[in-house]
Protein backbone atom coordinates (compact mmCIF):
# COMPACT_ATOMS: atom_id res chain seq x y z
CA UNK A 1 0.00 0.00 0.00
CA UNK A 2 1.22 3.53 -0.66
CA UNK A 3 2.02 5.78 2.32
CA UNK A 4 -0.83 7.92 3.73
CA UNK A 5 1.44 10.89 4.47
CA UNK A 6 4.17 12.73 2.55
CA UNK A 7 7.31 14.69 3.37
CA UNK A 8 6.68 18.22 4.72
CA UNK A 9 3.11 17.45 5.82
CA UNK A 10 2.13 18.90 9.21
CA UNK A 11 0.56 16.06 11.23
CA UNK A 12 -0.78 15.42 14.72
CA UNK A 13 -0.34 12.42 16.97
CA UNK A 14 -0.76 11.48 20.62
CA UNK A 15 1.60 13.83 22.41
CA UNK A 16 2.02 16.59 19.87
CA UNK A 17 2.29 17.86 16.35
CA UNK A 18 5.12 17.95 13.87
CA UNK A 19 6.37 17.83 10.30
CA UNK A 20 7.23 14.66 8.41
CA UNK A 21 10.90 14.66 7.43
CA UNK A 22 11.21 11.21 5.88
CA UNK A 23 9.49 7.82 5.70
CA UNK A 24 10.27 4.23 4.76
CA UNK A 25 8.64 0.82 4.82
CA UNK A 26 9.35 -1.32 7.90
CA UNK A 27 7.80 -4.78 8.44
CA UNK A 28 4.99 -4.17 5.92
CA UNK A 29 4.02 -0.82 7.46
CA UNK A 30 5.22 2.75 6.95
CA UNK A 31 7.48 4.37 9.54
CA UNK A 32 7.85 8.18 9.59
CA UNK A 33 10.52 10.48 10.99
CA UNK A 34 8.57 13.42 12.46
CA UNK A 35 10.18 16.62 13.73
CA UNK A 36 8.10 17.85 16.64
CA UNK A 37 6.90 21.44 16.58
CA UNK A 38 9.13 23.91 18.40
CA UNK A 39 7.71 25.46 21.50
CA UNK A 40 8.42 28.99 22.66
CA UNK A 41 12.12 29.80 22.78
CA UNK A 42 13.41 29.67 26.35
CA UNK A 43 15.10 32.71 27.93
CA UNK A 44 18.49 30.99 27.66
CA UNK A 45 18.02 30.36 23.92
CA UNK A 46 18.14 27.05 22.09
CA UNK A 47 21.07 24.75 22.71
CA UNK A 48 20.49 22.14 20.01
CA UNK A 49 18.17 20.74 17.41
CA UNK A 50 14.56 19.93 18.21
CA UNK A 51 13.27 16.42 18.81
CA UNK A 52 12.70 14.05 15.91
CA UNK A 53 10.71 10.91 16.65
CA UNK A 54 9.89 7.76 14.69
CA UNK A 55 6.21 6.89 14.39
CA UNK A 56 4.37 4.08 12.66
CA UNK A 57 1.62 5.17 10.29
CA UNK A 58 -1.06 3.98 12.73
CA UNK A 59 0.33 6.35 15.40
CA UNK A 60 -0.30 9.43 13.24
CA UNK A 61 -3.89 10.65 13.58
CA UNK A 62 -4.09 13.04 10.64
CA UNK A 63 -2.94 16.11 8.75
CA UNK A 64 -3.25 19.66 10.01
CA UNK A 65 -4.10 22.13 7.25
Amino acid sequence: MPPKFTIHQFVYFLGGVGTILDFHVDSNTWKYAVEMEKGPEPDMGRIGSETTILLHETDIHGVIN
